[in-house]
């Protein structure tokens, strides 16, 4: 038996490459790369850390959320008029901004009104009666099989065409063809990558100002810090969640579609379920609670899982992120910045 087992050990080692020389000659596409998928992460990170900050809870279907988002923006495609091909279509720079922008608001306006039901059917019944903890994370993993499988098996039933949901991903419908616009340091910076990246930001700056500078971020604010008094000075506890929900929904569905632009063919049921773990493990890092640091801990995550796949091999990908989570957690537990919403500046 221990024979047997140093022999895995061993080939398990063998598959790891060390390879440092990759990683030096092609550091600036590595990083370049991984921001992008870090950026991705942040976006679906910041709904994690908002409903913590608020709630507490651990939102473990919000991948499903993200997921569904997907699914939207590939109607309103549909919708539109397009048909799947595996070729880009050429509609020209300003019909293409349009188009994107009509896909990108179809799939916020599901995953946002996926994330509110899910705050309504699933979570606000156990804020009723009180529940445990416990309670609200089984109902979230729960709720997370519950859309996967309505997308498995429900929606393809549709009388539609082509046909959604089902064991294959979607066939996939390309709006935008990649083509490199500069480069740095040698490395190609493509045009896919400066619109996930400038969205993914300009999305992640504009809710941390909304949660800062706004009256409706003061709320959400006073709601994370004490409840009951934030019920005393006339806020809405209720409403302020319902928001919170929304809010997280809408940045899943605006980084479905970034995603979808630079993976466009994993349209699937369980589309989000891998990306939803590094998202929250974004979150854990960069400061659960803390919306600067969901989008640091994305952009941290994406760049040095890159990297580690190369260094690695890419089959150790996903480890480097779960193991730097890891990291983190046993010599900084609150994460890189630390500082949680409720304890953020009123």
């Amino acid at each position: 038996m221990i024979v047997h087992s140093l022999a895995e050990t061993t080939a398990v080692a063998a598959t790891i490459n060390f390879d440092l020389g990759s990683l030096r000659s092609g550091f600036w596409g590595l990083t370049i790369e991984g921001l992008t998928y870090g950026s991705i992460y942040a976006l679906v990170a910041v709904g994690y850390t908002l409903v913590y900050g608020v709630l507490r809870l651990i939102n473990f279907a919000h991948s499903e959320v993200f997921m569904l988002g997907m699914f939207g923006q590939y109607i309103g495609l549909l919708l539109l008029g397009f048909t799947p091909s595996g070729n880009t279509y050429s509609e020209g720079t300003v019909m293409t901004i349009i188009y994107l922008l009509l896909a990108g608001l179809c799939g916020m306006a599901v995953s946002g009104s996926a994330a509110v039901g899910l705050e309504f059917v699933a979570y606000r019944p156990l804020r009723k009666r009180n529940a445990k903890p416990l309670a609200f994370l089984i109902t979230a993993i729960g709720m997370s099989f519950v859309l996967q499988e309505f997308v498995h098996y429900v929606l393809p039933k549709l009388p539609v065409d082509p046909p959604l949901g089902g064991s294959s991903a979607q066939p996939t419908i390309r709006l935008v063809q990649p083509e490199v616009e500069f480069s740095i340091f040698g490395a190609p910076v493509y045009n896919l990558t400066l619109i996930i990246i400038l969205s993914a930001l300009v999305l992640a700056m504009g809710t941390d100002y909304m949660i800062n500078k706004t009256r409706l971020g003061r709320g959400i604010r006073s709601v994370a810090q004490d409840p009951d008094a934030a019920l005393l000075m006339g806020v809405s506890r209720e409403r302020v969640i319902m928001l919170t929900f929304l809010i997280g929904g809408l940045l899943a569905g605006a980084a479905a579609l970034l995603y979808t632009l630079r993976v466009p063919t994993n349209i699937v049921y369980y589309g989000g379920f891998v990306l939803g773990i590094k998202a929250f493990s974004a979150a854990v890092l960069g400061g659960i609670g803390n919306v600067r640091g969901a989008l640091l801990g994305g952009l941290l995550l994406g760049v040095m899982e890159n990297y580690g796949s190369v260094v690695l091999g890419n089959q150790w990908k996903d480890v480097v992120a779960f193991v730097l989570l890891i990291l983190v957690l046993m010599f900084r537990p609150t994460g890189i910045l630390g500082e949680k919403l409720g304890k953020a500046r009123v």
